[in-house]
């Protein structure tokens, strides 16, 4: 089993997925920032290493993934193993990915999602990839197929989704988190990767990544946000405190609010 990281002893919180690196870094790096701030136990699992590539080096690929990771404060990455650009949802590698659940047993594992038609189809497989092997990590009476690892359920699965899938999909539930404090551990996480992204390329994927976070956050109030997705509803026992919002939170912004609200602010004007 290919690894960056050691298995720690315990579970972790969030075991987040993706085809490659850069793809978490992209997608919810500001998140991950987050998380990992607020004391929760984070895991990055790369599937593939993103080899071949026309730009840089298995080597150098892995450095920037672990300075990405740093930037991110996340202490935990691992590395998969699997084949990039022929990355399958075919029962040998959910075996493969359903033991990386059963040993990290994570709370909630956060995945990619959206057909990136024109770019790579790895993205899309990963997706599937995903939602299969977190239904093979409980099954029983097949430790053998899973290094002789126990079952275990993965009781929350959450998406993070391309801002240029090929589809437009109704998601049962979905919410914006608030990323304007770790916006810039985001871009920085991103600018490890210096292979993959400098000049011009570099420019263009931080102006998508802008845009893409102040459109979904300014419809929160946020200055930045990141959107996710989930396949059910967002339930609650509490419904002041999901319509009101946790302490901290902004309140509903007005469409005037937003127009004249003074820049840097996260409150709407009086």
């Amino acid at each position: 089993m290919a690894q960056i990281s050691s298995v720690p002893d315990k579970p972790v919180d969030v075991l987040a997925v993706g085809a490659h690196p850069d793809d978490l870094e992209i997608l919810c790096g500001g998140t991950l920032a987050k998380l990992a701030k607020s004391g929760a136990k984070v895991a990055i699992l790369d599937l593939t290493n993103g080899e071949p590539t026309p730009r840089g080096t298995p080597q150098q690929r892995e450095r920037e993934a672990r300075l990405a990771a740093e930037a991110l404060g996340v202490s935990l990455r691992f590395q998969a193993g699997l084949p990039n650009r022929v990355l399958m949802d075919c029962p040998e590698h959910r075996f493969q990915l359903a033991t990386w659940f059963r040993k990290l047993r994570p709370k909630v594992v956060l995945g990619i999602a959206g057909r990136t038609v024109g770019a790579s189809p790895d993205h899309y497989q990963a997706q599937l990839l995903i939602e299969a092997s977190r239904f093979c990590s409980q099954l029983t009476h097949w430790d053998d197929r899973f290094e002789g690892t126990k079952p275990f359920r993965v009781e929350h699965l959450v998406y993070a989704p391309f801002p240029f899938d090929a589809e437009n999909r109704p998601w049962a539930g979905s919410f914006v988190l608030d990323v304007s404090d770790t916006w810039e551990q985001k871009l920085e996480s991103v600018r490890a990767y210096r292979s993959q992204f400098d000049g011009p390329r570099l420019e263009r994927i931080e102006r998508m990544m802008t845009g893409h976070a102040v459109y979904h956050g300014s419809k929160c109030g946020f200055t930045h946000g990141e959107p996710f997705v989930l396949p059910t509803p967002v339930g609650t026992g509490d419904f002041l405190g999901l319509v009101l919002g946790a302490k901290g939170s902004p309140a509903p912004v007005r469409l005037e609010d937003a127009l004249f609200r003074p820049t840097g602010s996260t409150t709407p004007s009086s």
